[in-house]
């Protein structure tokens, strides 16, 4: 029985460790913080972004993944923009680069499409290494809250559609 027991609890660590597996939305943590710049310069928190909706998305210019998923984060914002969701009044997106060249960043943004304005760059990887980003892309959707209620692959395609229609206020 405790043989058992103990091959299950390694197992389930393994699944965990491997992402297979996702934590109670309920028991996710307070997103961490951090300081970012914008394109032109200003200064920002996380944290002054609570109170909305917040997609937090880690990519680059170079990542064929990245700019494949892009369109879909462009329609999204587009989309949800003005949307009132259960925790937050609005909805947001910051767009954190893995880009080491700041010209190709923001020739991708304008290509692209990309045309909200909470971009950064993360050359020295702090905000990745905070959120223990290991591919790209990837993102964290963070309530009104400051909480993370989804991460990585419930973040891509018409999941992420559905997951902020599941956040959004009446339904």
């Amino acid at each position: 029985m405790i043989r058992r027991f103990r091959i299950s609890f390694l197992l389930l660590l393994c699944l965990v460790g491997l992402g297979l597996t996702t934590p109670n939305p309920d028991a996710l943590q307070t997103a961490p913080d951090f300081t970012f710049s914008t394109p032109k310069g200003k200064k920002m928190k996380l944290s002054d972004l609570k109170g909305k909706v917040v997609l937090l998305d880690f990519w680059a210019s170079w990542c064929g993944p990245c700019r494949k998923e892009m369109p879909n984060v462009v329609e999204v914002y587009h989309k949800y923009k003005n949307e009132a969701f259960k925790s937050g009044k609005s909805f947001v997106i910051l767009s954190v680069s893995l880009d080491q060249d700041p010209k190709a960043w923001k020739e991708t943004i304008a290509s692209d499409k990309m045309v909200w304005p909470l971009h950064t760059l993360d050359t020295n990887q702090k905000i990745s290494n905070l959120y223990n980003v290991t591919s790209i892309p990837t993102a964290f959707l963070i309530n009104g809250d400051g909480k993370i209620i989804a991460k990585g692959n419930e973040l891509r395609g018409i999941n992420l559609h559905l997951q902020l229609d599941k956040e959004r206020k009446g339904f």
